[in-house]
């Protein structure tokens, strides 16, 4: 049931009263504030009861805590990769170097910077080349802080300042470049040359940064015209796989020649070398052989006849033969007599009649030969290897 229910015959549980039944109301809060003013006066050494507040020692005591709470507040750590920047007041004061530092709280701030990491900013968008097309380029950037106070307080943002730069520097050099630079054989060369004109442009700013490395990404014209400028690029590879199948044909064909010209001059000069040892070889034989036949001339004669004709018929496969006094020339086809002795077959005369004809009248043939033309023939040898 509820203290204050109706109907309880004045009996009202109320709980500000006392046991005694006198209605004293809620309790006085000054009082009891003043009661814990007291303890806590007595406390520190104050005088309990007179309202006198905290004693000289309480304050002392106080305060050396919040002095303790105080320098607490201000350790601090720098990691190895950072320089801390200390502002005292708002203005630079120093750097703090890596490790445990300490900072008056309140009175000094520490902005940590990160010189190790390698950050990096893109710029991209459609650029005017200077053969009055326009191409799409997509650039990277990645640089490095190497001074934390320039980068905080040389310009409002570095990296804002940054990537102002990066894109003027782009489109400098997209602006100077031909198209076909830019999209194929010169991005190498557009790279390099927007590196060289970013740190150009940064350098009179002291960023306090350093540009480590300068990436081309991306560049393709623009959608429309896409497929135009890819039969283009298909072309310029055609031609250059042509210039390099000529080129090595050529590599081929220029030893190939020399080799040739090489071995014709050496056929050459080892023929004029034959010729000429055979034409001191027969100067050699004739001169031996002039004191022979001024010794035994009708010996020298037919051995230098059966020699004559030995060679004379050695290369010849067919010979006809005259007889004398008679109307009929005999042919001997030594071709076919040849050709059967390689197969194995025997060649057989019909009669020995036919062999002594053959005999007689090749050694008629012969002296007829020899003796009509003895004189001229030897005359001739001689005025031959004389010369």
């Amino acid at each position: 049931m509820a203290w204050n229910e109706p109907g309880n015959n004045g009996n009202d549980n109320d709980p500000w009263k006392n046991r005694g039944g006198r209605d004293q109301g809620p309790p006085d809060l000054d009082e009891v504030f003043r009661k814990f003013n007291n303890k806590f006066g007595g406390m520190f050494g104050g005088k309990p009861g007179k309202g006198g507040g905290i004693g000289g020692a309480g304050m002392v005591f106080v305060l050396l805590i919040a002095f303790v709470v105080w320098a607490l507040s201000g350790i601090y750590t720098v990691k190895e990769a950072e320089r801390g920047i200390v502002l005292q007041f708002g203005e630079f004061n120093r750097i703090a170097e890596p490790g445990l530092r300490w900072k008056m709280t309140f009175i000094e701030r520490v902005i940590p910077i990160d010189i190790e990491a390698v950050r990096s900013l893109s710029a991209s968008g459609f650029m005017l080349t200077e053969d009055e097309n326009v191409v799409s380029v997509e650039f990277e950037v990645q640089y490095r802080v190497v001074d934390p106070t320039l980068y905080r307080f040389s310009v409002t943002d570095a990296d804002h300042s940054l990537q102002q730069a990066l894109d003027s520097a782009l489109r400098y050099v997209v602006g100077h470049s031909r198209m076909d630079q830019v999209l194929t054989t010169g991005r190498e060369l557009v790279r390099q040359r927007t590196w060289d004109e970013l740190t150009k442009i940064i350098e009179p700013y002291n960023l306090g940064i350093i540009v480590t490395d300068v990436n081309f990404k991306d560049s393709r014209p623009p959608a429309e015209v896409k497929d135009a400028f890819d039969d283009a690029i298909a072309a310029q590879e055609d031609e250059e796989r042509f210039i390099r199948e000529a080129e090595a044909y050529a590599r081929e064909i220029e030893p190939r020649a020399r080799g040739q010209v090489t071995r014709m001059t050496q056929e050459a000069e080892a023929y004029r070398e034959r010729i000429t040892l055979e034409a001191q070889g027969e100067v050699e034989r004739f001169e031996k052989l002039l004191p022979e036949y001024q010794a035994a001339k009708q010996v020298t004669r037919e051995r230098l006849y059966i020699e004559t004709m030995e060679q004379v018929l050695g290369n010849s496969s067919k010979v006809l033969v005259d007889v004398k006094g008679g109307n009929n020339m005999m042919y001997l086809p030594l071709d076919k007599i040849m050709q059967q002795s390689k197969s194995g077959t025997q060649v057989t005369l019909s009669s020995q009649n036919d062999i002594n004809q053959l005999r007689q009248s090749l050694g008629q043939s012969r002296n007829s030969t020899v003796n009509s033309s003895d004189d001229r023939f030897s005359r001739d040898r001689f005025n031959n290897g004389g010369r």
